[in-house]
């Protein structure tokens, strides 16, 4: 798979003659899905005791904490998936979508525009309504939110139905024109509506395959399928979503295998490629999407572990009475600032001028929510005073 910034978009997808490379869905005996289960045993039963810590941790918390959290990670799952293919969401403006579909209260909305509304749209209707049946129509209402305009950056596309291949097979390829290389070559045009039949058949007809394995095995089957014009990963791994939460047994989404995997894109890629080249036995595939899929959960208890901090310095400071600006600032400092907060930083991210900076500080100073950085330096920095544990 192209593991360069545009690897979903069409003039990366270039449709170009067919080469002698023989891919999964060329094999005879595709797509009987094989793999090795005792290898995999040990891997899913990791993932299992992850996900039960994970939920145990939250079961004992109220529904504003769980509610905190699962907002942080829909908002990391709908910001990486599109980071995954190089394009960079508003993460305040996606937060703001999820919180007002949700009813979570975070204060001052962000505005919201039609293409984060979309992405939203795909990744809650797919988590959300899990158990729902998966259809053509309800892919290609996924795909219309995902390119509002019919547009993917300056390409025309064919929005919410299947690719025709008018220009030639769909390639994912990588390099400069000319000298491209072929990362992978989809099934032809005319094949889509039998494969994506049988492919819809296997999603909502109950599965001898253990969930977690199913989940993995959706997000290679419909990738390898590769049947719009664009988007593919992006529902690639919603369809993922969908079967890790029926696996979870729970639609409200703690962690995120998105931002798991944007952390480690291009080892995604290699093992795509590789898979997609290789035989029908995918344990490979299944083992590495285990093992991701077990840092994603990870990954989530530190999240969780930042959601109570929070949690509790609001609860701290809930009688004090602060300003819109001394608000937006305090939930940055608390949320990871990079760099020393200085009275210069807190003007430029605040809007506001340098005195009404100095005096905002100062008022936090003399209440005891800040104090000032023991660092030295020709200007002084801030930081928060004694955030709870």
């Amino acid at each position: 798979m192209n593991n360069l910034p545009d690897a979903e978009n069409p003039a990366h997808n270039l449709r170009m003659n067919s080469g002698d490379c023989k891919y999964i869905w060329q094999t005879n005996d595709w797509p009987n899905w094989r793999f090795d289960l005792a290898t995999l045993a040990g891997p899913m039963a990791d993932v299992s005791r992850a996900q039960g810590f994970l939920l145990g941790r939250l079961a004992d918390v109220g529904m504003a904490l769980r509610d905190q959290a699962s907002l942080g990670a829909l908002t990391a799952d709908v910001v990486k998936t599109s980071e995954i293919e190089g394009e960079h969401l508003d993460v305040e403006s996606v937060r703001s979508s999820i919180a007002r579909r949700l009813g979570v209260d975070i204060g001052a909305l962000a505005p919201v525009d039609r293409h984060v509304e979309g992405v939203v749209e795909m990744v809650l209707d797919a988590t959300a309504d899990c158990h729902a049946p998966v259809t053509r129509e309800r892919l290609f209402g996924w795909h219309a939110a995902l390119f509002p305009t019919g547009y993917s950056g300056l390409s025309k596309i064919k929005v919410g139905t299947w690719r025709d291949d008018t220009s030639g097979p769909m390639q994912v390829v990588s390099g400069p024109i000319g000298r491209q290389r072929v990362h992978f070559e989809a099934p032809p045009a005319d094949r889509l509506d039998a494969e994506t039949r049988r492919f819809l058949d296997w999603i909502n007809d109950a599965s001898k395959d253990p969930p977690l394995i199913k989940a993995g095995l959706g997000h290679l089957w419909f990738v390898t399928l590769h049947p719009f014009d664009d988007g593919n990963g992006r529902i690639a791994r919603a369809i993922g979503d969908l079967l890790l939460a029926r696996a979870d047994g729970s639609p409200q989404r703690f962690y995120s295998l998105s931002a798991q995997i944007q952390r480690e894109r291009t080892a995604y890629y290699d093992i795509l490629e590789r898979t997609q080249k290789q035989s029908m036995n995918v344990t490979e595939w299944l083992a590495w999407f285990l093992d991701t899929l077990h840092r994603a959960l990870d990954q989530a208890q530190h999240s969780l572990d930042a959601v109570f901090v929070k949690t509790r310095f609001w609860q701290r400071w809930a009688t004090t009475p602060l300003n819109e600006r001394q608000a937006k600032l305090l939930n940055r400092l608390i949320d990871g600032f990079e760099g020393k907060l200085t009275s210069s930083k807190w003007a430029a991210i605040a809007k506001c001028s340098p005195d009404t900076a100095l005096r905002d500080i100062n008022d936090l100073l003399a209440r005891g929510v800040l104090r000032k950085t023991d660092a030295g330096g020709r200007s002084t920095g801030y930081e928060l005073n004694g955030i709870p544990t």
